[in-house]
């Protein structure tokens, strides 16, 4: 019965609007839950109105039974001839074009209902667009300048190491800045793959300064050797990786420790990002993965705690579904919280994997 609504859902979205070629991934969500509400509110009616004729029908056979067409009338009853089959065509008539102006009211409410959520949906993308198109060329001259001071720093040269880093961190923020534009714009990648062993590498580089300025410990156990290697771009694993130890980093105590792992079970790896934090209170574990969403410290004045803004666990989310994949809250307490990041294997790794192919 599922499968049957979601082919009527799908079908009804190709002709229930006339812009037909976008393929705005919001606008076609809206499309399906306008659609989606207007079935709903004309299934109901119409079984409403099937009801009322049953009822007319039951009523009438009731008055053709013999003991009713034999009864004597009162002096105040009226009888009524009416043909049985014009009696049932204008049943049926006026039950259909009942159900089809129920099902047109439906769908222009559900219409109205739902514009303003687009509306939002739209200026929310819109932001995003547009931030991202501003910081694009400052992030290149950025990233050409950082290129040109490594050209000019020798290779024995203590501070090479550092402006390595540097041009490894620019290049990533010009990556994710075009990740945004492609999502912004409606044509998010779908394919791509990463280097798990590498990415988490990465992440504990880049990582530690944050953790380090809060008196955390971060602790990242990557796989031995290469790989595996998951079905999602690199940009998008390292924004999935950070986003999840920011997280925790945020909500751990001076003195407590971050630790990230990575477990492989067949075709799936899971990555685990465990805090030493109060845990999450004041909203449901699973909601802490809705935009804007966030919770309340158990105590406000405990060192080391953090609000955010619930948005990048929402984006974490986004960006595993799209994949494949998901990322839950495995557990929460007084101790602490674990976070378990699961995407699908691509296949073994690659060899010698340069850092554009992560585009």
């Amino acid at each position: 019965m599922s499968r049957f609504r979601a082919a009527v859902v799908d079908l009804a979205t190709r002709w229930s609007f006339r812009s037909d070629d976008e393929r705005d991934p919001d606008r076609l969500a809206y499309r399906r839950s306008v659609v989606g509400i207007g079935l709903r509110v004309a299934v109901v009616s119409a079984a409403l109105v099937i009801a009322i004729i049953a009822l007319v029908v039951v009523y009438v056979l009731w008055q053709l039974t013999p003991a009713q067409v034999n009864e004597p009338p009162d002096p105040t009853d009226v009888r009524i001839s009416l043909d049985t089959v014009d009696l049932s065509i204008a049943v049926l008539g006026v039950g259909g074009l009942s159900i089809v102006f129920a099902g047109v009211a439906a769908w222009l409410i559900a219409r109205r209902a739902v514009r303003p959520i687009a509306e939002a949906s739209r200026m929310q993308r819109t932001f995003v667009a547009d931030a991202s198109h501003e910081l694009r060329t400052p992030l290149a001259v950025l990233h050409a300048r950082v290129q040109h001071l490594r050209m000019l720093t020798p290779a024995d040269d203590r501070a090479r190491r550092v402006v390595d880093e540097l041009t490894e961190d620019t290049r990533l923020l010009v990556d994710i800045v075009d990740d945004l534009l492609e999502a912004a714009a409606g044509r998010e990648q779908t394919s791509g793959t990463a280097d798990l062993a590498r990415a988490l590498g990465t992440l504990e580089r880049d990582l530690s300064v944050l953790a380090d300025d809060r008196g955390v410990r971060l602790d990242v156990v990557a796989p031995d050797g290469e790989g595996p290697v998951v079905a999602v771009s690199g940009t998008r694993l390292q924004r999935c990786l950070v986003a999840l130890t920011d997280n925790a980093v945020g909500h751990t105590p001076p003195g407590g420790t971050v630790r990230v792992t990575a477990e492989r079970t067949g075709s799936v790896v899971t990555v685990r990002v465990a805090d030493e934090g109060s845990g999450i209170t004041g909203i449901a574990p699973s909601r802490v993965f809705d935009r804007f969403a966030h919770g309340a410290p158990r105590d406000p004045g405990r060192p080391g705690t953090r609000t955010g803004y619930g948005i990048g666990l929402a984006l974490v989310r986004d960006v595993a579904v799209r994949a494949g994949g998901d990322v839950t809250v495995e557990r929460t307490d007084d101790h602490g919280s674990v976070f378990a990041l699961r995407l699908p294997v691509a296949g073994p790794s690659p060899a010698h994997p340069e850092p554009e192919d992560d585009r």
